[in-house]
This record gives C-alpha cells, structure tokens and sequence, in this order.
C-alpha cells in the first residue's frame, strides 16, 4: 500500500470524526494535563515550561543511581556531592523568572 493511499485513508477517518470523539480526547487531555504538572496547560509560558523540564531532568539524574554515577564520575566529584548540587539546581534551574509586564 503506498503512502498517497494511507494518507487518503487516514485523511477520510479524520472527516468521519464524530465531535464526540474531539470532546473525550481533549477532556482526556484536560485531565492528564490537572493530573501532572509537567504536562502544562493553556497559560503556561515558555518560562514555566523550562523549569518542569529541567526539574524533571534534575529528578531523573538523582533517582537513577548509576546515572547519577555517571555525572559524579564525569566531573570527579562525589555521588553525594553531584546528588547535592543537583538539589541545589533544582530551587532555581532556568534563573529568576522574567519579569511579567502587568495587564
């Protein structure tokens, strides 16, 4: 089967899409995104965004042992050392928040 006619397929899927459908992938979507705070919403900023990704970075490597080996081993520092600084790290990853200018 050649691409052209799966994407005639799927094109003809998406028409028949009932508005039901729409409704339960975005209340779906509402609810992963109350339920976890790193998937965001509507009026996150780009700001905001940063920090959940590099906190969650930061999470990773102090969760995973041998990870966090490997970043202790890379900068010759002990485990516990590197697992502080990247607590440390975690307070303020991306810097102060810009500044919002008021509405």
């Amino acid at each position: 089967m050649s691409i052209r006619v799966k994407v005639l397929k799927f094109n003809s899927f998406l028409r028949f899409m009932q508005a039901s459908d729409r409704f339960n992938i975005n209340s779906q979507l509402e609810h992963l995104q109350a339920k976890y705070v790193g998937t965001g919403h509507a009026d996150l900023n780009r700001f905001e965004w940063a920090v959940n990704i590099q906190r969650d970075s930061y999470a990773s490597y102090i969760g995973h042992y041998p990870l966090l080996g490997y970043f202790a081993i890379a900068e010759n520092e002990s485990i516990g050392r590197e697992r502080y600084s990247f607590m440390q790290k975690m307070l303020l990853p991306c810097g102060l928040p810009p500044e919002r200018e008021e509405d």
